[in-house]
Formats: C-alpha cells, structure tokens, sequence
C-alpha cells in the first residue's frame, strides 16, 4: 500500500479518541520531524567543524533540543504517545462531499486525543534552549535554573489541564500560564538589563543585538503556546490536525529558528 500508512498501522495500539490526527496531520508531523532532524545534524555538524571541544557547548544544546524533539514528531506522527480525554466541551465535526479532511463519519466527538509526548519535549527542550540563551548573555548558573524552574511548572500544569476533563482544567492553565509570563519578563526585562549592564564586558552592541534576536525568537512563539492550548486541548475548538499545524509552526520558529539566529549572532560576537 502506497502513502502513509501510520494511522492504520497503529490504530490497534493503546486506545484511541473520536477525534484524532488523520493522514494529513500524520504528514505534517512527519514533515516537521524531518525538520527536526535536519536541523539537528546541521548544528551538531556545525560545531563539530566550527568549534573546538571546549565552545560546542551551544551548538550541542541546540542539537539536543532538535533531535529530542525529532523523536517527539516522529512519535506523534505515528499516532502514538497519546491518551484519548473526554472533551469538556464537545464540539461538531461534519464530512462533506469536498472536504475529507475530518474522519468519514464523525458528527460529534466525545474524547479528543492528548499527545503527552509533547510535554515530554517540552520539560526536557524548552529549558536547554534557555540555557543556551542566558549563557550567551553570561547570565550566572543560579540565576538560570531559578528561571528554569518555573519553566517546569509551565509545562506540568500545561499537561495536567489536558488531562482533565472538567472546567478545573482551566486552573492548571491559570497556574502554568503565569508561569510562563514570569520566565518572559525575566528573558524581556532582568535578563536584558544584564547584557545591558555588562556589555562593555561580554562584547558590547553584537552581544546585545544578538540576545534580542534570539530572544524573540523564543518569546514571540511561547507567548502564543497558551493560545495553542487554549484553541485545542483546553478548548476543543480545532481539530488536532489543525493542532499539529499550530504547534509546528511554533516549535520550528522556537527551536530551528532560534538556534539558527542565534549562532549567527554568536559569529559575531566570538566565544561567549
């Protein structure tokens, strides 16, 4: 049989919801898993030819966080590491004669699939790429893991909201959305006063310059995960193909992108 053929394949492993990714979402997941993996190679490769032992630290971080995240599509564009949750608000979803893009029979639905691999990613990629910033700007180890912290509790409460089926819910999103605000006011406010303060020590204007850049690259795509959240697990508003397309968009803009701006930022400004 021709084409992909993940669905079917894993259809029969663990249970699955009404509504879920079709062949459609599976190829744009797998599109971005491919991303995903090129991108780690080419900044592993980077390094490797660029950098001595010693100054691959960033290029390793980025690579890290690229090919967990690899894995992570791949998993999801298998249409596995997922839990099907029965839909707080449950939503119509009609086939018509030109459009197969929703599952040949579904009217309504009552679960919605959970991808909990998307978490996983998200604990263990989101702070590397911190990590990789405020070491640019030389931001102290504790300062870092102070910011790292409640970087997790964005992401924990983020993933215990998608498993609840009730209006509480929206507490969990409360809770890791105001987590999230306090780690972009320290990328956006502390941290930059830092390079501010010592830029005539860790390099001056390219320093600077290139913390913005990549910082934007972090906050504008973070910013709008709660959106994200809010249109799909949280509100059941968009079908999880749509989902997919959201959340890939994010992820490549803050992790393909942000390591590409920043390690073009880093050429100009030396070791950091």
């Amino acid at each position: 049989m021709a084409g992909n053929q993940a669905i079917s394949t894993n259809s029969g492993v663990f249970r699955h919801a009404n509504l879920e990714i079709t062949s459609h979402g599976s190829d744009w997941l797998f599109a971005v898993c491919a991303i995903m993996g090129a991108s780690s190679l080419i900044f592993l490769i980077q390094g490797l030819v660029t950098q001595p032992l010693n100054k691959r630290y960033i290029h390793y971080l980025l690579a890290g966080a690229t090919f967990i995240s690899c894995i992570s599509y791949f998993t999801m564009a298998s249409n596995l590491g997922q839990v099907p949750i029965i839909a707080e608000w449950r939503r119509g979803w009609f086939n018509t004669n030109n459009n197969n893009f929703f599952p040949a029979g579904t009217t309504v639905t009552g679960t919605r699939e959970i991808f909990y691999v998307r978490y996983i990613d998200w604990f263990v990629t989101t702070p590397l790429l911190l990590l990789a910033l405020f070491l640019t700007a030389r931001l102290a180890l504790p300062a870092i893991l102070c910011t790292i912290l409640p970087l997790w509790v964005f992401v924990i409460c983020f993933l215990a909201g998608s498993l609840i089926q009730t209006r509480y819910k929206w507490g969990f999103f409360t809770f890791g959305t105001s987590a999230l605000l306090f780690v972009l006011w320290q990328i956006l406010w502390d941290v930059r006063r830092h390079v501010l303060a010592t830029m005539n020590i860790i390099g001056g204007g390219p320093v600077y310059k290139t913390y913005l850049s990549a910082a934007a690259m972090l906050v504008i795509p973070w910013l709008l995960y709660p959106v994200a959240w809010g249109l799909s697990e949280g509100g059941n508003v968009i079908h999880p193909d749509s989902e997919a397309i959201f959340y890939g968009i994010l992820d490549i803009i803050s992790k393909v992108g942000f390591g590409a701006v920043l390690l073009y930022g880093r050429r100009k400004i030396g070791p950091v």
